[in-house]
């Protein structure tokens, strides 16, 4: 376990965690270099450090109905480290990162000329974790605690959340550890920060916490896609990327329409997934995140929009507070120029394809109706 200085991710800092060991020719990722032009596969990197969770069913389920048509699709795991998911995509090592606004804007500060294509996570999605009868009634009782991370990158999640609710992240210590959850549960830490969809999974792993949840105490935008800003100037990638996205557009809506056969879909991509969580919890995951990726509908009304106001009032914010050296205009950074394009498909077909899809006993017997009365 690191203990970390609760120091803003400046330049100097964030180049440090790149020379710690992020390097993207020791990773091995994209190490084919990029792709030609009349060839374009389409790459996108986690930033969970592993693939083997629930959190990309709209991806398998994709992949599984051939949503993504001809076109030729990599995912890669990718490194724990928060800022991987940007500097990959920087250095041309993949196509499609899937930061959160704070890891975001510490590369657009460094420079990167990276832009958010498609908004998935229109909710705050991180949550705080306490151990049984221990949160507080509000973030504001995080200050002069301890807080455990799974990378130190993942402070420029948690302070912007803090900082707006009037705690003095100079008082709040971090710890970083790979295995933050148990961490915690292990009392090497007072909080942990957790998301939607993990939450369930540690349930089900048995690290029974109590929550403090961002869509309840936070207005900030979560997790969007982004790319080098670039490529929307080559016909063909946008043309791909429109491809693209339109796959993992109908896949949320398949998970939308069936929760239970979306879950079921990437429980069966990774079998191993079987002995954390049982149908039900696995259920509860994927609903965790699609209440949050379906978030602010009446204003977005489309798979991947951007609420370009939330996304300022966050840049704002972390410029109030030094995270960064400037205010990031949204319109800038943000773009909604593909979803059109994304959001144009047969919703009927996706549909259909959802309610006739077989779902096995153990899953005919998950209640949806009294998972989403406790989400």
């Amino acid at each position: 376990m690191t203990e970390l200085s609760n120091m803003m991710l400046n330049r100097r800092r964030l180049l440090q965690f790149t020379a710690a060991g992020v390097s993207v020719a020791a990773l091995g990722i994209g190490a084919a270099g990029p792709a030609h032009a009349e060839e374009v596969i389409v790459r996108w990197v986690s930033p969970r450090g592993t693939l083997e969770v629930v959190d990309d069913f709209a991806y398998w389920i994709a992949k599984k109905y051939g949503y993504f048509g001809d076109l030729e699709t990599v995912v890669e795991a990718g490194p724990q480290d928060g800022t991987a998911t940007v500097k990959l995509v920087d250095q041309n090592q993949s196509d499609f990162g899937y930061p959160s606004p704070g890891i975001l804007s510490l590369g657009l500060e460094q420079g990167m000329d990276l832009v958010s294509i498609y908004h998935v996570m229109a909710g705050d999605v991180f949550d705080f974790a306490f151990p049984k009868g221990k949160a507080p009634a509000d973030l504001k009782g995080l200050e002069g605690k301890t807080i455990a991370l799974g990378s130190a990158g993942w402070q420029a999640i948690t302070n912007p959340m803090l900082a707006a609710a009037g705690v003095d992240t100079s008082k709040v210590k971090y710890v970083e550890v790979s295995a933050w959850g148990q961490a915690l549960a292990q009392g090497q830490a007072d909080a942990a920060l957790s998301w939607e969809g993990l939450r369930a999974q540690w349930r089900g792993q048995g690290l029974d916490f109590d929550y403090l949840l961002g869509k309840n105490v936070s207005k900030f935008p979560a997790n969007s896609f982004v790319i080098r800003k670039a490529d929307l100037a080559d016909p063909a990638k946008v043309a791909a990327y429109e491809k693209y996205l339109r796959g993992w557009a109908m896949g949320l809506e398949f998970a939308w329409q069936n929760p239970r056969a979306a879950t079921q879909i990437a429980m069966e991509q990774f079998p191993g997934l079987a002995s954390q969580m049982n149908p039900t919890v696995a259920t509860e995951s994927l609903m965790q995140q699609t209440a949050l990726m379906r978030a602010n509908w009446e204003n977005r009304n489309a798979w991947g929009f951007h609420d370009q106001a939330s996304w300022q009032n966050y840049f704002d914010a972390i410029a109030e507070i030094g995270q960064v050296s400037k205010v990031f205009n949204a319109a800038d950074v943000t773009s909604n120029q593909l979803i059109p394009a994304a959001n144009d498909f047969d919703h009927a077909k996706v549909k259909a394809d959802a309610d006739a899809f077989q779902l096995s006993d153990d899953y005919k017997a998950v209640d949806v109706e009294a998972i989403q009365a406790v989400l």
